[in-house]
């Protein structure tokens, strides 16, 4: 199990006994189908509504673990109103309205699995009243919007090659050669970010399935990155992804320089390391520093917008314009194809820009 799913499986198991014992009924059916992170977030969600409930009055128990059955075949639509009103406005956190939306779906899969799933010893369901199936939870963003928000936002492909030669050649070492610390940085780690930044253009690999990565994961002949897909829950099993062979170079130059470079403890499995101020040995490099990484030479390369989700998104348009949905789906490990479709709508424009510029020339 990697590190990420192991903390938030620990979480998770502290969490359960404060739960009431039909939503520790819950998430033990979804258990096989959901990673701890997801239902860990789930968790979070009830809690928040069950505290809710208790500040309203909406029910008499002395604890969220002791809400009964009962308080939620007793709740009105105005209860759910008065529920959504106060996600809304909650100072401490704000919700936007794709937030909203995750609690009270996470909600409508809870009294779903009391009211049509679950049975007493007498085969009833445990919900005979069901509220959230009257809530309608309409997307916040259609692909269409999605796209319109990353439109000139992310790289096209010629400047994907521009970017990483940036980086490589010494381009960001010449716009910094005024600030002594940013040079040595630089050096120190340039093989590392370049192999980094090549491989996410070259893949769409998220940030997590990189911050995850061990040397053991790469198969250079074969052109294949082996992660734990975010939301599988099978800890088992990596996904292979591939990547393209721009990428192998990259990545060979690194490997070849991992151990002197960062000099590791042999236990160390990490691919991409750092070396923590005060230390000696390189470690597993944070996702928060490979998304600082990815900002620094962003700002200087004269796109401060770009983030290691716009390079996956940048890839991802890039591959669906010599590929269909499907193989980009599968690519990216997207849940369903309606995620995906964000990239036809990239690509209407881009291919429309291409025309105009075939007919120039």
């Amino acid at each position: 199990m990697n590190i990420i799913k192991v903390k938030d499986r620990n979480e998770l198991e502290k969490r359960i006994p404060s739960m009431p014992w039909y939503v520790e009924k819950f998430i033990n059916y979804k258990l096989p189908d959901l990673s701890p992170s997801s239902l860990l977030e789930y968790t979070r969600d009830y809690d928040t509504f069950l505290s809710w409930m208790l500040a309203e009055g909406l029910s008499t128990a002395d604890s969220i673990a002791r809400v009964p059955l009962e308080d939620l075949e007793n709740l009105h639509m105005d209860s759910v109103d008065g529920y959504k009103m106060f996600l809304s406005t909650r100072k401490e956190q704000a919700n936007i309205k794709t937030t909203i939306n995750r609690k009270l779906s996470s909600l409508r899969s809870l009294f779903h699995y009391l009211s049509q799933i679950a049975e007493d010893e007498h085969f009833y369901p445990l919900l005979k009243r069901n509220v959230m199936a009257k809530v309608e939870i309409k997307r916040s963003h259609k692909p269409k919007d999605s796209a319109a928000k990353l439109e000139g936002k992310l790289l096209q492909e010629q400047e994907i090659h521009e970017f990483i030669d940036y980086i490589q050649n010494g381009g960001y070492q010449q716009d910094v050669s005024s600030n002594k610390q940013a040079v040595y940085s630089f050096q120190l780690n340039k093989v590392r970010d370049t192999c980094i930044i090549t491989l996410i253009l070259n893949s769409g690999l998220r940030v997590s399935e990189v911050y995850n990565l061990n040397v053991d994961d790469i198969d250079l002949k074969k052109k294949l990155a082996y992660v734990y897909r975010k939301g599988k829950n099978d800890d088992t099993f990596k996904t292979p992804v591939y990547f393209r062979h721009e990428a192998i170079q990259a990545l060979t130059d690194y490997v070849t320089m991992r151990q002197v470079m960062y000099k590791p403890q042999k236990k160390e499995k990490a691919l991409f390391l750092a070396i923590a101020n005060g230390k000696k040995e390189g470690e597993r490099m944070t996702k928060r520093a490979i998304q600082e990484m990815v900002i620094k030479y962003a700002k200087r390369f004269g796109k401060p917008y770009l983030s290691v989700h716009k390079l996956r998104h940048s890839f991802a348009t890039d591959y669906y314009l010599r590929n269909d949905l499907y193989k980009t789906q599968e690519q990216l490990g997207h849940a369903s194809p309606e995620t995906t479709q964000i990239y036809a709508h990239l690509t209407d424009k881009t291919m429309a820009d291409a025309i105009d510029n075939r007919k120039e020339s």
